[in-house]
């Protein structure tokens, strides 16, 4: 019946607007939700809804934080603002390594690694990290506490870190959270460069995705991709709005602790399934 296939869409529109921006891994959740709702599509088109969707997460971010991402300014015409064309630059240097490494080896990272055992995996790996990391800068001032001070060879090591994310369960703001912390980047300048970072990720990974499943959808793929990716958009505003709130008081560690219970429950279900 449509209808139940619609429902399961808005159920993963809410996980991915969660969990996109979130460091716990919207993939490997969308991976795992999946096994219990068992999305009645092809696998091709569930792999490359998996990533489209998330476009609306994306967009989300630029409905935020459009007055830091538009780099023009309307008052008495048209010009350029130096500073946000320097955030976009950075965001285009971070991205060169995911960037590289998706477009030549992003099937066979999936034929590899697209699975639970991949993702509880990986979930524990960085639930870990995220405690660790947390727990060594305690009480340390951050080198960089502003998006300005970010410069482009630490913006490219946090490129770097977000190439890791290609593999599901990582998490892809949760590596490039972690990495940026690593080097000396607070938390709110972590998070913000992580949103920015994911616009143009995202829209070349959905691109690849769509190029390669192609345009014959037919209407009721239309409407589970519609309505999955408008869900996330809406939820995702409310979870950035939450995780922006949420780290001017807290730490990551709470994440850290999510991430390794979570991994431990998934590997302990597919042992006994």
């Amino acid at each position: 019946m449509e209808w139940i296939e619609i429902m399961k869409a808005v159920i993963l529109g809410i996980v991915e607007g969660i969990t996109e921006w979130l460091p716990i891994s919207s993939t490997g959740h969308m991976i795992l939700v999946d096994e219990f709702l068992k999305l009645n599509m092809s696998p091709a088109f569930k792999e490359m809804f998996f990533v489209v969707i998330q476009l609306g997460a994306i967009l989300a971010v630029v409905l935020l934080f459009w007055n830091k991402l538009f780099p023009f300014s309307l008052k008495r015409g048209i010009k350029i603002r130096p500073d946000i064309m320097s955030i976009w630059m950075k965001i285009l240097v971070a991205s060169v390594p995911a960037g590289i490494i998706g477009v030549f080896f992003n099937d066979k990272i999936d034929e590899l690694f697209y699975n639970p055992w991949t993702v509880a995996i990986t979930l524990i790996i960085y639930g870990v990290l995220f405690i660790i990391v947390e727990n060594k800068n305690k009480g340390q001032a951050p080198r960089v506490r502003t998006l300005s001070s970010l410069d482009f060879r630490t913006v490219f090591i946090i490129g770097i870190f977000q190439m890791l994310a290609l593999i599901p369960g990582t998490s892809r703001s949760g590596a490039t959270i972690v990495g940026a912390m690593m080097i000396g980047t607070s938390r709110t300048v972590a998070a913000e460069f992580t949103f920015f970072l994911a616009i143009p990720v995202m829209f070349g990974a959905s691109f690849l995705k769509l190029l390669k499943f192609g345009l014959a959808f037919t209407s009721i793929e239309v409407a589970v991709l519609l309505i999955g990716s408008v869900v996330a958009f809406i939820v995702s505003v409310l979870a950035i709005k939450f995780l922006m709130g949420y780290i001017k008081k807290h730490d990551f560690k709470v994440f850290g602790w999510y991430r390794i219970i979570l991994g431990v429950t998934v590997a302990v279900y597919f042992l006994l399934i």
